[in-house]
C-alpha cells in the first residue's frame, strides 16, 4: 500500500468501532464506509481488503512507539529495559482502540487459521521493537529474537485484557515475568551471548588490541516460542528515562 493511501485517524477510529461491534469476521467495507462516512468507491480505490486497514494500523502504532527513539541507544539502560519500555509504550498506543483490539484478540483465539495468517503483522512490529531497542534482528539469531519477543508480547497481552488499572501495573508485572521466563529459556538453550568482559590492562611490550564489537546479548530480550493461535543527526536527542519493570512509570514522550 502506498504511504499516500495511509488511512486517516478518523477512518481508523471507524474501523475499530466496526471491529468492536461486529468482530473481525463481521468487519466489511460496507460497514466501515457507513461508520466513517466515506464511500465504497473511495475505499476500493485505496484498499483491497479490510486486512489492509489492519496493516496500516500496525504501521501507525509502530511509528508512534518508535517516534523519538534513538537506534542503538548505548547507555540507555539495558537492552531488556529498552524492550520493556517500548512494549509498554505499545500498550499505551493501543489504548484509544482498546475495545476493538480486545475483540480482535478474542476472535483470533477461536480462529487459529486467521491468527496464523495475521501473525506476520505482529512479528513485523516485534522486529521493529527490537530495532528500536538497539537489538539486532539479522540472521537466524535475529529471527529467534523476533519469535521470542512475539511470545513475550502475547503473554503480556493476555494480562492486558483484564487490566483496568490506570498505570497498567498488572500488565507490567506480566510483561516482566514473561521476559524473565524468556531469558531462562535462552540460557537453557545456550542461545544467550555472554557480556563482553572488560579489556585486560596493558601488558608491557604488547600491542593494544581493541575489543570486538558484539550484538546486544540475546538474554536481554529473551527467546520464547510463540504459541500458535506477525540522516544521522549531529547531536541525537537525549532519550527520556524509560519506564522500569515493577513500577508504574510514565509514558515516554514522542
Amino acid at each position: 500500500m502506498d504511504t499516500r493511501d495511509a488511512p486517516s485517524p478518523a477512518l481508523l477510529d471507524a474501523f475499530w468501532r466496526v471491529v468492536a461491534r461486529h468482530g473481525w469476521h463481521g468487519t466489511t467495507f460496507a460497514r466501515v464506509a457507513e461508520e466513517s462516512g466515506e464511500t465504497l468507491s473511495d475505499l476500493r480505490g485505496r484498499y483491497a481488503a479490510p486486512v489492509d486497514l489492519l496493516r496500516a494500523y500496525h504501521r501507525a502504532v509502530d511509528q508512534a512507539v518508535l517516534e523519538g527513539t534513538v537506534p542503538g541507544q548505548a547507555g540507555f539502560g539495558t537492552a531488556r529495559d529498552r524492550v520493556f519500555d517500548l512494549l509498554m509504550r505499545r500498550f499505551d498506543a493501543l489504548a484509544p482502540h482498546r475495545e476493538g483490539v480486545l475483540r480482535l484478540q478474542s476472535d483470533l483465539k477461536r480462529d487459529p487459521l486467521s491468527a496464523l495468517l495475521l501473525s506476520p503483522l505482529l512479528m513485523a512490529s516485534m522486529a521493529w521493537t527490537l530495532e528500536g531497542a538497539g537489538v539486532s534482528t539479522a540472521g537466524v539469531a535475529g529471527a529467534l529474537r523476533v519469535q521470542g519477543l512475539t511470545g513475550v508480547w502475547l503473554s503480556a497481552a493476555r494480562a492486558w485484557e483484564s487490566d483496568d488499572s490506570m498505570d497498567l501495573g498488572p500488565t507490567m508485572a506480566a510483561l516482566d515475568r514473561a521476559l524473565d521466563r524468556a531469558e531462562k529459556v535462552a540460557r537453557t538453550l545456550r542461545l544467550a551471548e555472554a557480556e563482553a568482559p572488560p579489556p585486560p590492562g596493558p601488558v608491557e611490550g604488547a600491542d593494544s588490541v581493541p575489543p570486538d564489537v558484539v550484538d546486544p546479548p540475546l538474554a536481554d530480550t529473551g527467546i520464547m516460542v510463540a504459541s500458535a493461535g506477525g540522516s544521522t543527526a549531529q547531536e541525537p536527542p537525549t532519550p527520556s528515562e524509560p519506564r522500569k519493570p515493577g513500577g508504574p512509570g510514565d509514558m515516554l514522550p514522542s
